[in-house]
């Protein structure tokens, strides 16, 4: 802040304040310079020559598995009713079938126990099925 002496009149000496704002304009026309000469040496790359190789994509379309647990604590393993002791040895037989690694879309409803929820994946996860999603209603369609 400066304070201003030479406009008051004679006998009152109260100090008019500014806001010195020259360092601040100074130091940000420094950093404007820094920052012009700086940024075209961030957009340099190195030049490597990468081999070409003719391929194809590989299809990755992984076998879905639907399993679907109601409120009553009912399964449903693609559609058809399933028991709970027999869920890991189905879940078992589909991650052992040949072909790409299982994927396993976990459907529970809202009012199902979370410790079925967790019993499920545990059971998923034993058997070698690792990738599990879980499937859910959008909160639009909700509304309706």
């Amino acid at each position: 802040m400066a304070f201003n002496f030479n406009n008051s009149p004679v006998g009152h000496t109260q100090p008019m304040m500014e806001i010195n704002t020259t360092p601040l304009v100074d130091v940000m026309l420094v950093l404007l310079v820094i920052f012009i000469i700086t940024a075209p040496l961030f957009q340099q790359a190195v030049p490597i020559d990468l081999p070409r190789v003719a391929s194809t994509p590989l299809e990755d379309n992984p076998r879905v598995v639907r399993l679907a647990l109601d409120g009553d604590g009912q399964l449903f393993l693609d559609g058809a009713p399933v028991a709970s002791e027999a869920l890991a040895e189905r879940l078992a037989a589909i991650a052992a079938a040949p072909g790409p690694a299982p994927e396993l879309h976990l459907h529970a409803d809202r009012g199902a126990r979370y410790e079925r929820v967790t019993d499920i994946m545990a059971a998923a996860q034993r058997v070698g099925i690792t990738r599990i999603a879980f499937v859910t209603d959008s909160a639009a369609r909700e509304a309706r």
